[in-house]
């Protein structure tokens, strides 16, 4: 799983290759570690193939807004690369919403002060659910983004547990 990238322990050496929000986090999680990556190379699939990972240890972190009425609720939704979010049906009603989608790029990039292509679930909004799909917390060991698309970070997945507001279920569709 962990491929042809140059891991390095996450620390002060290393915290240039997260994003700004996702430091003062990063650096309470075991085992983290960072990679960095040809940032035209961010998305999952690219990344995979371009550094010998395989699909079923990377994890993707999608922002995803509720809707009911005025007000909007949003989360971070943890979901292997193999599969998808289930946006309207369990998420849908975990965030007690009349309608579901993802969050635009430009919403989610500005809430998470994130790149987009690097969305983590690592320093979102302190008041976010971040609902980790059990087949994420299976995997054993995931890469996922760093906040910019020129990293990656590896972690074992139960450390996505201990974020603020981390919540295992199933929350996500086989492709």
């Amino acid at each position: 799983m962990r491929g042809t990238l140059p891991w390095q322990p996450y620390g002060p050496d290393t915290s240039d290759l997260v994003a700004e929000s996702v430091r003062p986090v990063a650096a309470s999680l075991p085992g983290l570690e960072v990679a960095p990556i040809d940032p035209a190379l961010a998305d999952t699939a690219e990344m995979c193939r371009a550094y010998d990972s395989p699909e079923d240890h990377s994890a993707n972190c999608v922002v995803v807004a509720g809707r009911r009425g005025d007000l909007t609720r949003y989360a971070a939704v943890m979901v292997l690369a193999t599969t998808r979010a289930d946006v309207n049906g369990v998420i849908r009603k975990r965030l007690d919403a009349r309608k579901a989608s993802f969050a635009p790029m430009d919403t989610a990039v500005e809430l998470t002060g994130m790149e987009y292509g690097g969305i983590t679930p690592v320093g979102v909004p302190d008041d976010w659910p971040i609902l980790v799909d059990e087949q994420v917390l299976a995997a054993g060991t995931v890469i996922i983004g760093a906040g910019i698309r020129g990293a990656k970070l590896l972690l074992p997945s139960e450390s996505l547990l201990l974020l603020p507001n981390a919540e295992r279920g199933e929350w996500a569709l086989t492709r």
